[in-house]
């Protein structure tokens, strides 16, 4: 019985990732049959782990979100701060701007992620991080979780509508640096 749980889990991940993948291309419109079939799975398999295709959806979003929080918490203890700091600002940009779901849920503060505490624990680990910055004096002190959660949805809204504006985020991580505090190499392309 315990092996049919771990195929069980195996499979749900593997229905995850396919779905990631195609609602990132393709949005709410692919058939749950095709992320099935690039997940390498039956339909019953989806099916059994997902009763919809917006309740997949949100299992997406809600797993995207858990990841960001792990990351920033095994961040959390890095000998340098800021720059752990600016480069994961940066790369929750870049990965969450290839989905515009991700975007959405971090846009917003009661979607199905922030309610099934993901949300939360984000939020929580990213102030760790920014607490962390601000203590090393990396980043300015007079900002929040709350203003960087703003900066992030507007570094997603011109990533959205400007792809690949790299210019304009760079703008946005100077604004965040303490004063006097040089600029790092830390490459900032979303």
């Amino acid at each position: 019985m315990e092996k049919m749980r771990a195929d069980a889990r195996r499979n749900r991940a593997k229905v995850l990732a396919a779905a990631e993948e195609a609602f990132a291309l393709d949005g709410l419109a692919v058939p749950l049959d095709d992320i099935a079939r690039l997940a390498g799975v039956g339909a019953g398999t989806v099916y059994r782990h997902f009763p919809s295709k917006e309740a997949l959806f949100q299992a997406v979003v809600l797993e995207r979100i858990q990841q960001f929080a792990e990351e920033a918490r095994a961040l959390a203890t890095s000998d340098d701060p800021g720059a752990v700091f600016v480069d994961y600002f940066v790369r929750v940009i870049k990965q969450a701007s290839l989905n515009r779901a991700i975007c959405d849920a971090l846009a917003e503060s009661s979607g199905h992620a922030f309610k099934a505490g993901a949300g939360e624990e984000f939020r929580a680990a990213l102030a760790e991080l920014l607490a962390r910055a601000q203590a090393a004096g990396a980043v300015r002190s007079d900002i929040d979780g709350d203003d960087l959660r703003a900066l992030i949805v507007g570094c997603l809204a011109v990533e959205r509508y400007a792809p690949g504006s790299a210019h304009l985020v760079r703008v946005v991580i100077d604004g965040l640096r303490a004063a006097g505090h040089a600029a790092s190499a830390v490459a900032t392309t979303p």
